[in-house]
């Protein structure tokens, strides 16, 4: 289904199309972008005049996406190129950089595990886990169960005894002088009491990442060596318990079936699609056999053949490959497809440098490799299938969700973008506000913001609320300002969403459709009063009462009421409970890191350095009160003397408590230092924290 096309934005190609002659012949990469100057769509194109010239023929003749597209632009930019393998990296960056709504994201339909090795560390050690990728780590997989990876990892420990627990878990066992379990059976050679030196346990690591990237034959053979000699000099127990780790590597191998014969390294992938949606489905080949499966699916905005969604998928997926990472079978050296893609030969030299050797990106025609694109043809069309049962409620329910809205509040389009806020406080102090912004019906993690509040005294809701208002939307007029004025000093440039200073996007360039405040009466006539000293009239507002879920409205005595069973109804208030959850998570960083340095900033000598090295030792304030003098001082850089002011400190000041007004929680003192997320919906929700400019900051500037 094309997404709606905005009455407010929507405009003609024609009242935009270039001068004839202007766009040049040569290869490079253009993009649309919107009355806001956001960027809808991003492509390349051998001759620029060609592609973008067919933007622009008569709009009966273009695919509905396209139309869509196009209606929705108000302008198109380039960039020429000196070669198709730059226009291919420009694209991706353009695409990493924008996201635009039209091209085609593939994005996972699931989260898939990893078995990561640790190769930055002393003692490297082999983990589990989901997520993003980090430098100085080895991957295997990804594979489709966690379990199954367990298994493996626990067959394999006992003729590679690695390290594998947790740093917490390894540093208190050098402090008790004696291994944990895995060191007692065998299945760890035990580094944290030195049983061996970490060369000799890197050796171990090297061994066991040639066994998991499939070199298992040589291993084996050397094993079976080792064990004849054992047995010829009469060691027969050495020889039982290498024919023992022989028999466990075998088991570990018997679990990933041989595919390809010739023990191929390759990636297959497979495409099922249909003319709204596309779904891959990949399966990892490493020394024959099937190493790790993923999946993807994405909505079709454009009318690509196979072949050049298979262009775009393999672009995605390798572009971010370094041939000097430690990860170097990202980019294998044999691709298999299903349709060749369009720029077969630059993308194929893009992913020769990528990987550091030749690649080779083919279509199948007989054998065991074509039977193998046919397995994975036949899950990716399962997964496609999965994918669209379960969209069709969602996508209807949103649809009718944002229809209701409009409905209710009489607004003059369908709410495509609101923006909800929120203020969290304790007995009015660590005063913090959140913005969450929700985007077709479904949050839009990337721009969410963190506000706090530093113009009110006290606990003043209603204050605080026109202050984030102002705050925001003034940053919406700054930065038309500086679009209008990089319009007007460009002729024919249009508004930029880049900070031209800077090179980070604009964070509040966006004008929301509908603003969500979470409260009544006060908190909404508190948010109309700050936008009309801004004068902004063209944004619609609304407030949701938790008491009775009612939707208040400037200026009107009597609150809008929703039937209990609207769809409308529940998606404000899962704006309002993640503004909530998202206020409610900052304000408790900010509350935890406040009251440690209310209780350390008054002991003299003890400065930043010295609190976080206490801190990261104790873990938190109740460990450190029940420490004695003698436990304080054996942290490196303390002595007794500075022990002695930090008892004295802690002892001066009681563990305090207090209630928390948002929630109705007891506070007690908190964990110094808070430990990492588990893996799953959760830490997603915290909010961004990517390193993009302002992103997820917890001390958001005040000009914002």
């Amino acid at each position: 289904m094309a997404p709606p096309v905005s009455s407010r934005t929507a405009r003609h190609p024609q009242a935009y199309r270039p001068a004839p002659g202007s766009i040049p012949e040569q290869p490079g990469v253009y993009r649309f972008s919107d009355a806001e100057g956001r960027v809808i769509y991003v492509g390349k194109a051998k001759s620029l005049r060609q592609r973008l010239n067919s933007y622009f023929a008569d709009l009966s003749s273009l695919h509905s996406r396209t139309q869509s597209m196009v209606l929705t632009a108000n302008r198109v930019d380039w960039t020429v190129v000196q070669t198709e393998v730059e226009a291919l990296q420009l694209e991706y960056s353009w695409i990493k950089e924008y996201d635009p709504r039209f091209n085609v994201k593939y994005r996972d339909d699931k989260s898939y595990p990893w078995m990561a090795v640790t190769l930055s560390e002393e003692y490297p050690r082999v983990t589990v886990g989901r997520g993003p990728k980090k430098k100085g780590t080895r991957y295997f997989g990804p594979y489709s169960h966690a379990w199954a990876i367990r298994e493996t990892v626990d067959l394999v420990l006992r003729v590679f005894p690695m390290r594998s627990c947790r740093p917490g878990v390894f540093k208190n066992h050098r402090q008790l002088g004696r291994p944990c379990l895995l060191g007692y059976i065998g299945k760890c050679s035990a580094p944290c009491v030195d049983r061996v030196s970490p060369e000799e346990h890197r050796e171990i690591v090297e061994d066991f990442c040639q066994f998991m990237a499939g070199q298992a034959a040589p291993m084996l053979k050397r094993l079976e060596r080792e064990m004849q000699q054992a047995s010829a000099e009469l060691e027969f127990e050495r020889a039982a318990r290498i024919r023992d780790d022989i028999g466990a590597l075998q088991r570990a191998m018997e679990q990933n079936a041989v595919v390809f014969a010739d023990g191929t390294d390759a990636d297959v992938v497979a495409l099922a699609e249909d003319p709204l949606e596309v779904a891959v489905q990949i399966f990892h080949v490493r020394g024959g056999r099937v190493r790790g499966e993923r999946g993807w699916v994405a909505d079709r905005f454009d009318e690509g053949d196979t072949g050049e969604l298979v262009e775009q998928f393999l672009l995605q997926l390798y572009a971010e490959s370094d041939s000097s990472s430690t990860d170097r079978d990202a980019v294998p050296r044999e691709i298999l497809v299903p349709a060749l893609p369009p720029s077969l030969e630059p993308l194929t030299q893009l992913l020769a440098e990528r990987r550091g050797s030749n690649v080779s990106i083919r279509v199948p025609q007989r054998g065991d490799k074509k039977q193998l694109m046919e397995t994975v043809a036949r899950n990716a069309q399962q997964a496609l299938i999965r994918h669209k049962t379960t969209r069709a409620g969602d996508l209807s329910t949103r649809n009718r969700a944002l229809e209701e809205i409009q409905e209710a509040l009489e607004l003059p389009g369908v709410p495509l973008r609101m923006e909800c806020f929120d203020i969290s406080n304790l007995q009015g102090t660590e005063v913090v506000a959140s913005m969450v912004v929700f985007e077709d019906g479904l949050p839009r993690k990337s721009e969410y913001r963190r506000f706090v509040i530093r113009g009110v005294d006290g606990q003043n809701d209603v204050a605080s609320m026109h202050e984030v208002i102002t705050r925001r939307f003034r940053r919406l007029l700054d930065d038309r300002a500086a679009m209008a004025t990089a319009q007007a000093a460009g002729g024919d440039e249009g508004p930029l969403l880049v900070d031209p200073t800077t090179g980070a996007p604009r964070r509040f360039a966006y004008a929301p459709s509908l603003v969500v405040v979470d409260g009544g009466p006060p908190q909404v006539a508190a948010a109309a009063q700050a936008l009309d000293e801004l004068g902004i009239s063209d944004v619609a507002l609304c407030g949701l009462a938790k008491r009775l879920e009612e939707v208040w409205l400037p200026d009107l005595e009597e609150p809008v009421i929703l039937p209990r069973t609207s769809e409308g109804l529940y998606l404000l208030q899962r704006l309002r409970d993640e503004a909530h959850r998202f206020a409610i998570t900052h304000h408790r960083t900010r509350r935890s890191k406040s009251m440690v340095e209310s209780l350390l900033d008054q002991v003299p000598g003890l400065g930043e350095v010295r609190r976080k090295a206490l801190m990261a030792h104790f873990g938190s304030l109740k460990k450190l009160r029940l420490a004695s003098v003698e436990e304080i001082a054996l942290v490196p850089g303390f002595g007794p003397k500075m022990a002695q002011n930090i008892k004295d400190a802690l002892a001066a000041s009681p563990q305090r408590e207090a209630i928390n007004t948002a929630t109705g929680e007891v506070i007690t003192d908190e964990p110094l230092v808070r430990p990492a997320p588990a893996a799953g919906p959760e830490p997603a929700a915290v909010g961004p924290s990517d390193g993009r400019a302002g992103a997820g900051r917890p001390d958001a500037e005040p000009g914002y």
